[in-house]
């Protein structure tokens, strides 16, 4: 079982990550033409006393970045996932980095272990449980177990730097947008009606200044500097009915960051990817929320002498965390602005970050005026 009891501290330092088990390396690549096959084959190579007629292979088919496949040996009953990198989605994520954070989360026992790296991809251990539906997202009993477990989370030292990556990362992926849309000769799948869907729909001069803007409004505020999932979507949830438990999947985007938008960016995932903003939750939803990642929170700290969170504080958190929601539509609306001119998977990237880019000026003025 992954559960782990509320914890005082949870800090791995550079000496003891160094001592982690590495992950062995295949040197084979995962077609996103062959998939399963591709899988099967680097399942084998990982664990040689497997045998192929004791392997069930599915394909899990909700991400919008990689391809994903688990394998189940029938035989042993473990259970292990496959991934094979999205096109070109280096340009987007620190894949050395994801191996750092899965490398520490497993030795905190947050995660499942790393068994092994490919070319193009991970082959990792598989978390139990049932995927949370966007609608759960709002369940009093399941979210009170999110906001918990991601208090958690929040107590986690990493090797490096402890700085926020928010704006780091969003001046980078708009370099990767100028660089593809600026000039139709750089690689990308992009054609001539994309290049002109994308100048109709966006103005990257008016997001830079809006990038800009946020930043200073933001700054402004103390939000604490924490390890972040940064991607805390329903699909990236698991609930264990056996042990009454949440887990979370996909660390590839985890880093530190603001803890305000870690929390702004899952309540901005109430929406789904149909981005349906009358559900982001209520204010009397996220006072609860908030209430119980502040008391986990404490109890972490000092589960002799919690004091009780105070109204003042949660107001003060609420606020915070609506204001980096705003973020959140920046930063995935870059992020879509960039998959749309390479990635292979299909799914409409541009009309999502135009969606994302609509709700972040419909809200602006109210969230920051709070």
């Amino acid at each position: 079982m992954l559960t782990l009891p509320i914890l005082p501290s949870i800090v791995m330092t550079h000496a003891a990550t160094s001592g982690l088990p590495a992950p062995k390396v295949l040197p084979l690549t995962v077609s996103h033409q062959n998939l399963l096959a591709d899988a099967q084959a680097a399942v084998l190579k990982l664990f040689p006393e497997w045998q192929a007629e004791d392997l069930d292979l599915f394909q899990c088919k909700d991400g919008i970045t990689n391809k994903l496949v688990r394998c189940t040996n029938r035989k042993t009953n473990l259970a292990v996932l496959i991934r094979a990198y999205g096109k070109n989605s280096e340009l987007l994520i620190d894949r050395n980095q994801e191996v750092t954070n899965i490398r520490v989360l497993s030795q905190l026992g947050l995660c499942p272990p790393l068994y092994g790296k490919f070319n193009n991809g991970l082959v990792y251990g598989y978390v139990p449980g049932e995927v949370v539906h966007v609608s759960q997202l709002s369940d009093p009993h399941i979210s009170r177990l999110v906001a918990h477990r991601l208090a958690e989370w929040h107590r986690v030292t990493i090797p490096g730097a402890k700085t926020a990556k928010l704006f780091v990362t969003l001046n980078q992926w708009l370099g990767e947008v100028r660089a593809v849309y600026a000039n139709p000769s750089t690689a990308g799948t992009h054609d001539d009606p994309k290049l002109a869907r994308f100048h109709t729909l966006f103005d990257l001069e008016a997001l830079e200044q809006e990038m800009n803007f946020l930043r200073v409004a933001l700054e402004r505020i103390n939000s604490p500097v924490v390890f972040s999932h940064n991607d805390l979507l329903s699909a990236n949830v698991i609930y264990n009915a056996v042990d009454d438990s949440t887990n979370f999947i996909d660390h590839e985007y985890a880093s530190y960051n603001y803890r305000g938008f870690d929390i702004g960016n899952h309540f901005a995932e109430f929406a789904g990817f149909d981005c349906d903003y009358s559900l982001y939750p209520d204010r009397a939803t996220q006072v609860e929320w908030l209430r119980n990642y502040l008391e986990a929170e404490r109890r972490g700290k000092d589960s002799d002498q919690a004091a009780p969170v105070t109204e003042a504080e949660v107001d003060e958190l609420y606020q915070e965390v609506n204001k980096f929601y705003l973020a959140s539509h920046i930063y995935w609306g870059f992020w879509a602005m960039v998959q749309a001119s390479f990635s292979d998977i299909d799914f409409d990237y541009m009309g999502y970050a135009r969606m994302r880019f609509d709700e972040y000026h419909r809200r602006r003025d109210e969230l920051l005026a709070l």
